[in-house]
Formats: structure tokens, sequence, C-alpha cells
């Protein structure tokens, strides 16, 4: 019988604490927050964002990290919800934002037309206003992107959002979209996917991105880096993502990890 072979364990890359994980879903999702970021520090993540999915999981779920000041959040209503998304929302989110300085970004917000769970024109719609509160706040944006780039890059160039602080999600695409990003003044993150072999287009865009424009993400639950591909993802596994990175920029992968964990912070305003 063959031995099973062990996976890598994210405590051996030997990474300082500096690292950032700039969009994770810790809460609502069966993790144990108090566990999960000892062992993201323990693998050198100090600081993480957490995605609130609306105001009602913010209002439900901001006490989850009373006890984290390296926590910062993100508040947005998803594409995916955007059918049901009401005006009151709209208001708690203005009032959420008004009240906590914790809370640094308007988002995840943007169009899916992958799943298309709403309507386009509600996408669009609800999109376009999350963007306004964003200017009228002074907020940052994160950008949620799938199957609608066309669209989403048009809705933002009408709206003037060139040279905004926007970052965009969970960055899947290839040179081409990552020059159209950056020369509109952006910032890319890159989640675990670009440890996939077969993610051709992504790991060829790594190479181009200017490094003060590069963030890291978990997207956790989602999207674990190999090896831990297939098992829940959680900020402690950012450090693969990073290594990978750094293999396909030939760099070290100290520097990179240090540069992105301070573009995050520089992005995020928690400097």
């Amino acid at each position: 019988m063959s031995k099973k072979r062990e996976r890598e364990l994210p405590e051996a890359l030997d990474l300082p604490p500096v690292g950032a994980d700039s969009h994770a879903h810790l809460d609502g999702r069966d993790f144990d927050v108090d566990e999960v970021l000892a062992r993201a520090l323990a693998c050198g993540v100090r600081t993480v964002g957490n995605v609130f999915l609306g105001p009602e999981a913010y209002r439900e779920g901001r006490g989850l990290f009373e006890g984290h000041p390296d926590v910062f959040f993100l508040l947005g209503v998803h594409p995916h919800d955007a059918a049901k998304m009401t005006e009151d929302d709209l208001a708690g989110m203005r009032e959420a934002f008004t009240a906590d300085t914790r809370l640094r970004a308007v988002g995840e917000i943007g169009l899916d037309y992958y799943y298309d769970f709403s309507p386009r024109e509600d996408q669009q719609r609800w999109f376009r206003r999350q963007l306004s509160l964003a200017r009228e706040l002074d907020q940052r944006v994160v950008i949620h992107c799938r199957d609608a780039e066309d669209d989403c890059l048009a809705i933002l160039d009408s709206m003037g959002f060139g040279g905004r602080p926007l970052l965009w999600h969970c960055f899947g695409l290839g040179p081409d979209w990552a020059r159209l990003i950056v020369e509109r003044g952006w910032h890319i993150s890159v989640p675990g996917t670009v440890t996939y072999a077969r993610s051709l287009d992504l790991r060829e865009a790594v190479k181009i991105i200017p490094s003060d424009r590069l963030l890291l993400e978990t997207d956790c639950p989602y999207l674990s880096p190999e090896p831990w591909r297939g098992k829940r993802n959680e900020p402690a596994l950012l450090g693969f993502t990073a290594r990978e990175i750094a293999l396909l920029r030939g760099e070290d992968v100290r520097e990179l990890w240090q540069r992105c964990g301070d573009n995050a912070r520089e992005f995020f305003g928690l400097v």
C-alpha cells in the first residue's frame, strides 16, 4: 500500500508576521475566529480584512472580532443578492460606515454574470448605487467581477472611478486586463488560484502587475492554494500564494510578503 503524501505545513514557510490577507470571509462560516487568527499570525499573517456581505451580516458578525484589532472590515451587498437589496440596506451601510472606523471599504460589490443569481439589471442598478455611496463617504471600493468585465469597467469609467482607490478582488484574468486595471490607478488582489497549473492567464498576469499595486488574499473559505487545494481555506495558507507569485516574478518571497502586506495596509488606510 502506498503511503499517503503529507501536505506541506504553512508554518514551514517561516514567513515574518508582516503579511496581510486583504479579503477573507470568517464570519458565519463555522470558523473558530480566535483559533484561525492565531494560526494566521503563527504563519506570518498579521492583518486580515473580513468581508461582511450586507448590513445584517455586519451587525451579527462584527462582535466576533472585538479582541482582534488587526482585523479590519469591508461591507457591501454582493451582486448575487442584488435582487433583494433595498433602500434600507443602503441606509444601513451608510450608518455603519459613519459609526465604525474599522470599516475601510465598500465591497465586495460589482457584477456576476457567471451565476446570474440576480437579474443583470438589478446587479447594475445596485452596483451603481453602492458606488455612489462610496463616493459620498469618500471610501475605497473592492470589486467582485465574474464574466462581466466589459460592463463592470464601463460602469466604473462612466462614473469617473479612474484614479480613485479601488481594488479588483480575486483577480483571475490575463495580462491585458491587468494593464487595463493598473492604467486606471487601481490595485489588484491575487488569490490562491495562481498556484493552479491551469491558471495560465493569471500566472502570466502576476508577472507584470506593478509591485506597488499587488495585494494577496485567500477569499477563504474558498480557493485554497496548492498544496491545500480541496481543503477549507484560511488566512494561515496565504503564504503558499505568496511563494508561487514570488517564483513567477523571480523575486524573494520574504520581500514580496512584506511589500504586499504593506500595500494592503496602505491601501486600506491602516498606516
